[in-house]
């Protein structure tokens, strides 16, 4: 984005994002006019890529659910967990199509499912997770990972027996037919995280900026809240969507960002073990140890532009 005159020495901040989710609710929250920084966006069609960004140094921070944050902390990437979003287990889900005579998640057994976007997503701990529960194990079905465009290609054209994706992929599939065989309720505990490169942190400025950028993103959940129907519309524009259906998954987002909590390291922490145990992570994880609960703690005004 072009800004002239700017300052000599003016930091600069690369906010990675997924399918331009962020960028979206802080572009129409209005929250980052006269930011005392530069930044761009770079956006990533899933948790995967974008972490891959992450760990070559290419983005500062990066906007994930629980189980894609753990699954990039246990293959190395330097980072820190800094702020938690909170969304709703209904964003995500297992579909099949119209027609298919799968009717339940039960009926998977044997069969093919397709997992956007990769190993160590939240669509692979729903899946696991409603397949404990219909009496299945993981070793059950065959499990394939495709990113969710290439994903939604394949299951536009018949191509997919079942699809475990996430919002506004899962949306989208809904939209134009998909049948649900379960969502995430009961099974995902929906919190999102925002997670910064270490060496960002590191450096003063960078780490000064960070720390605004996240009250601005606050500022813009509490817009979010107060007008959704102007949320709904920006989120149909750029997903396009109709606009009944881009308001429930407006709704649904995870777009309140608060501080990092006990509770929120605890919860995750859970989450990581029982991703061990699942062979879903390779290793264990120390969740406190990947937290950094200082740069969120101010409490912010809800404040709309």
């Amino acid at each position: 984005m072009a800004r002239a005159e700017q300052p000599p020495g003016r930091t600069t901040l690369v906010l990675g994002d997924q399918v331009k989710t962020v960028q979206t609710l802080v572009e129409a929250a209005g929250v980052m006019e006269n930011a005392p920084y530069d930044y761009r966006w770079a956006s990533f069609q899933g948790a995967a890529p974008l972490f891959e960004a992450l760990r070559a140094g290419a983005v500062d921070t990066a906007m994930a659910g629980d189980l894609p944050v753990l699954a990039a902390a246990s293959g190395g990437a330097p980072m820190k967990i800094i702020a938690t979003r909170q969304g709703e287990p209904s964003s995500l889900g297992i579909v099949v199509q119209r027609e298919s005579p799968i009717r339940s998640v039960a009926e998977l057994e044997g069969r093919q499912v397709v997992v956007s976007s990769a190993r160590g997503s939240i669509s692979q701990y729903q899946l696991y997770g409603a397949l404990r529960e219909a009496g299945l194990e993981p070793d059950d079905v065959e499990v394939r990972f495709v990113l969710p465009t290439d994903a939604m290609a394949a299951f536009n054209s018949g191509q997919i027996d079942a699809w475990a994706v996430f919002d506004p992929y899962f949306a989208i599939a809904v939209e134009q037919g998909a049948r649900v065989l379960r969502d995430g309720a009961g099974i995902n505990p929906s919190l999102g995280f925002i997670t910064a490169a270490e060496g960002s942190l590191e450096d003063p400025a960078k780490r000064e900026a960070i720390a605004d950028f996240l009250q601005r993103l606050a500022r813009a959940g509490d817009w979010a809240r107060a007008n959704p129907e102007r949320y709904a519309a920006a989120v149909a524009r750029q997903t396009r969507l109709p606009e009944r259906t881009a308001l429930e998954v407006s709704r649904r987002s995870a777009y309140a960002t608060r501080a990092l909590s006990d509770q929120d390291i605890a919860t995750l922490q859970q989450l990581a073990d029982s991703a061990v145990r699942d062979s879903i992570l390779p290793r264990a994880i120390d969740v406190a140890a990947l937290s950094d609960q200082r740069l969120l703690e101010r409490q912010h005004a809800p404040e709309a532009p």
